[in-house]
């Protein structure tokens, strides 16, 4: 990623990532930006016998993701191969290190609603669009409480070199828990159980600059 060829424990300097599919947003999220999943009700758990998700050690020692890398002969291997030409320093199994602690952070600041954390890991116009709903959510009272039980896999989907300016697509799949409550504490959007969701960034630098961040330019679910 940056000149050293790892990515930063500090992703909050480094400034890179995307964004969190929050499960009530609406609204389009600037250039190339949009989340499109639909938020089911509330629904309750299936049974009173439902194990607890996460308790003690267990999120610790959980299984790390699986990492999907292109094979470098393939056309989306030879697309990072030409990103590294630019970039010395790029290193595509260090991206994706990177890519999956940072989807933890964007996930925990927008349903805190840490605006702070936010403004320095989204593109401006990625920005524009969390703080919009984080803003709406908070007229209505409404909290919102995600937690990432386990990151299955990421991998790269697609990349893309337009002069120096590189995108490049990953798919995450987590289990996760995603609940929204309304004033009164009351769940109206979500599920208080562990789902599967797929989520699918695309990141963007510029590779010739000396700025290391690469920031969300678009979010959505699959």
């Amino acid at each position: 990623m940056g000149a050293g060829g790892s990515f930063p424990i500090d992703l909050i300097l480094f400034g890179m990532i995307a964004a969190f599919l929050v499960l009530r947003l609406r609204s389009i999220l600037g250039r190339r930006t949009g989340f499109e999943r639909q938020a089911p009700p509330y629904q309750p758990p299936s049974g009173p016998t439902s194990p607890p998700v996460i308790e003690g050690q267990a999120e610790s020692v959980a299984p790390a993701a699986v990492r999907n890398l292109p094979e470098p002969t393939s056309p989306l291997g030879q697309t990072l191969v030409q990103m590294r030409s630019i970039d010395r320093g790029f290193d595509p199994s260090a991206f994706l290190d990177g890519a999956e602690k940072a989807f933890r952070i964007i996930v925990t600041g927008f349903a805190a609603g840490d605006r702070a954390t936010l403004q320095g890991l989204l593109a401006e116009d990625t920005y524009r669009g969390f703080e919009q709903a984080i803003a709406a959510r908070e007229a209505t009272g409404q909290t919102q409480v995600s937690t990432i039980h386990a990151i299955n896999s990421a991998t790269i989907e697609n990349a893309e070199l337009r002069g120096s300016d590189a995108l490049i697509t990953v798919r995450f799949v987590s289990d996760q828990t995603n609940l929204t409550r309304d004033n009164a504490g009351q769940p109206v959007v979500g599920t208080d159980a562990v789902t599967e969701i797929t989520d699918i960034w695309t990141f963007e630098r510029n590779l010739s600059s000396r700025d290391p961040a690469w920031r969300l330019v678009s979010a959505r679910s699959a």
